[in-house]
């Protein structure tokens, strides 16, 4: 009898052993997050499920393994998150006319303090070939304080939560067409002098008339884009709490 009592204690114990564990991968999962889906003209593209394999999967989306957030701007994972990577046969693209929007849906974000900021890439061929790190970016979008202080102002972060954690950007209507990335990137800095980029890229085939791009200075490397030096990057917005302005890093938007 002591035995079978032993072994149902044993049990119990790695039963809870392993609740404890459960609840602490939920929680960090909860605390961070990434883009979910796509909506297009009214189609909604589903996501690469992060904290899967990529066998089997399908999705406009590159892989993505990881909700935690990169805190090194010059981390080779900045372009596209950990680890980036094409999907293979499984990667697809999205038909999308210039000048149309695209509404990217975050999971359940929890961070309300940071700027967002949208950039594209176009690929010198396939997308699906191509190495994100190797692109050069462009930002077509950007938001930051939107009013008020540092500590307690309104964010675009604070916007997307209260958009139903969605962020709906247009494409400028004349880019060239071809085939592109699209880039969606948070950068969480509720934390002091810690910063958290959250990026997420997506396979666009671009159709129209258009045939304006980028050059210059627009145009970025990532990594190279930010630096750890960056005002906007290492900012610590408790201490200085009644400042009224915030630089968003990165370059200029570019609007066609």
């Amino acid at each position: 009898m002591w035995q079978i009592t032993l072994r149902l204690g044993q049990n119990i114990i790695m039963l809870l052993k392993s609740l404890v564990v459960l609840a602490a991968a939920v929680t960090r999962v909860a605390c961070h997050g990434g883009v979910l889906s796509y909506t297009i003209r009214g189609t909604t593209y589903p996501g690469f499920l992060a904290y899967n394999p990529p066998t089997g999967q399908k999705s406009i989306q590159r892989e993505w393994d990881t909700y935690n957030p990169i805190t090194d701007p010059l981390d080779p994972n900045i372009a596209c998150n950990v680890d980036g990577s094409s999907l293979g046969s499984g990667q697809l693209s999205a038909t999308v006319p210039a000048g149309s929007q695209i509404k990217a849906t975050w999971n359940q974000w929890p961070h309300t303090v940071g700027p967002v900021m949208v950039y594209m890439a176009k690929c010198p061929g396939s997308c699906t070939s191509a190495i994100a790190s190797s692109l050069s970016w462009f930002k077509i979008e950007e938001a930051g304080l939107l009013s008020g202080t540092l500590s307690t102002g309104s964010w675009a972060q604070g916007e997307l939560v209260n958009n139903g954690n969605t962020w709906t950007t247009t494409i400028p209507a004349s880019l060239a067409p071809g085939e592109y990335m699209i880039r969606h990137e948070l950068l969480a800095i509720h934390t002091s002098n810690q910063p958290q980029f959250y990026p997420e890229c997506a396979q666009l085939v671009l159709t129209g008339s258009g045939s304006a791009q980028p050059s210059g200075s627009y145009l970025v490397k990532f990594p190279g884009a930010y630096q750890k030096s960056d005002p906007g990057v290492t900012i610590d917005v408790y201490a200085q709490a009644s400042t009224t302005n915030y630089t968003i890093p990165g370059p200029a938007v570019w609007r066609g």
